[in-house]
């Protein structure tokens, strides 16, 4: 695990004690911190009895405290952890920061920071990829794979690759990275920030304040040109998109919205010191992630792709660009009104297959646009388009929505959709 000297003999209380909280406690005691920890469910709680103080910092006298480490899935906006933790001036933080405070007394080592709306993930693991593939000792962590705090150091030379959300670099406050990718801005997790885009904008541009002169910083042009970020103290550069001959030999990113994810990731590993020929052989032999523009089957000439993640407007756009002949499973639990830049995309779309809470209102919108089936449910859904679609279609799930109406997350509604694939052969 990543631990720091610096943490020793201070005081830290964790609240959550999920996958990273549990990472953070471990870290935090094994460099000799004084912790106290708490979960509302009993059964998190109890395997610390005896090793650590156990109780609500909500009702802890926190004198002298460190800091609060709070999962990224508390609402800084709304919760009450952070009035009480101002009150005695002690920082909320989460294990991204504790992880900045860690670097020094790492090996040397680069750090690449990766956030946006959309492409986030994607983005990460193409470049933690294209590292591996180079040779260079490189791991992922942030809001993909492990907690970063559970993983062990790199050694001298290695580049740590993280996806960072807004909630997490919310928590965050020296985090200088080597480089920072901003990737792209459109209203999402509004609720987070008072309803306020800017507010939202302004969390994902701290990644780009936090920066040393020495750093680099890629950033989207139009969010930049129009003023809704900034640059900070890092040279920068505009993301340019690849060049889509190129892309044509990399299977596993199509769609214009992937020229721009590989285009940041080309970037961000050249600035690195990777030559042409060995960012080109990651891109070539990238496989993707699930859920994410994942072709599941290829059944009597239509293909079938998983973009469970596709959980905005904004994200399932690029997917529709992606392909012809579209039969669209939309729905779920909207995030906003409408169509939004889907709307752009609708000549891609062959028909379309409502489900979920939203189904109805995307079904008023689309009714005479394209053909439009009301399904409800996936298994309905896949049965239908699997029953319409021709040779050379694509039936593809990208809800457009957040999943949670019908699903515990877009995972499992990816699952799900894959295994009604699986089904069908």
């Amino acid at each position: 695990m990543i631990t720091s000297p610096a943490w020793k003999d201070k005081k830290y209380a964790v609240l959550g004690l999920a996958r990273s909280g549990r990472a953070t406690v471990e870290a935090l005691l094994a460099a000799g911190a004084d912790v106290l920890v708490w979960d509302d469910r009993a059964e998190a709680r109890e395997p610390y009895s005896g090793r650590c103080a156990i109780g609500d910092p909500l009702e802890a006298d926190l004198t002298g405290y460190a800091g609060v480490v709070v999962s990224p899935g508390v609402p800084l906006n709304t919760h009450p952890i952070k009035p009480h933790a101002d009150s005695f001036g002690v920082p909320v933080i989460g294990d991204i920061e504790l992880f900045a405070q860690a670097r020094a007394d790492l090996p040397p080592h680069k750090v690449v920071g990766i956030t946006g709306t959309n492409g986030k993930s994607t983005t990460t693991a193409l470049v933690h990829h294209i590292f591996k593939t180079a040779g260079v000792p490189t791991t992922m962590g942030g809001n993909i794979g492990l907690p970063i705090l559970e993983q062990e150091p790199l050694p001298e030379g290695g580049v740590y690759v993280l996806e960072l959300s807004s909630y997490q670099i919310d928590l965050t406050y020296s985090l200088d990275c080597d480089v920072a990718v901003l990737l792209n801005i459109t209203p999402d997790h509004l609720d987070r920030y008072d309803g306020d885009f800017a507010k939202y904008a302004a969390s994902k541009n701290r990644l780009l304040d936090m920066q040393g002169q020495e750093s680099y910083a890629l950033v989207n042009w139009p969010a930049f040109a129009s003023g809704v970020i900034h640059s900070g103290k890092a040279g920068f550069n505009g993301i340019m998109a690849a060049d889509t001959e190129a892309q044509a030999d990399w299977p596993s990113l199509s769609g214009p919205h992937n020229a721009e994810n590989a285009g940041a990731a080309m970037s961000a590993c050249a600035w690195l010191g990777l030559s042409v020929e060995q960012i080109e052989e990651g891109l070539r032999t990238y496989g993707g992630l699930p859920h994410r523009m994942e072709r599941v089957a290829d059944i009597s000439g239509v293909a079938y792709v998983n973009d469970s993640k596709g959980t905005n407007t904004a994200a399932s756009a690029p997917a529709l660009a992606a392909f012809e002949n579209i039969h669209w499973i939309l729905g779920g639990l909207a995030k906003e009104p409408g169509l939004g830049e889907c709307e752009a995309e609708l000549g891609h779309v062959k028909a379309a297959y409502t489900v979920g809470k939203a189904g109805p209102d995307f079904a008023a919108q689309l009714e005479g646009r394209v053909p439009l089936e009301q399904c409800e449910t996936l298994d309905r859904a896949v049965a239908s388009a699997a029953a319409k679609a021709e040779a050379g279609d694509t039936v593809l799930l990208s809800p457009a929505c957040a999943s949670f109406d019908q699903y515990q997350d877009f995972e499992k509604r990816g699952d799900h959709f894959r295994e009604l694939v699986e089904g069908l052969k």
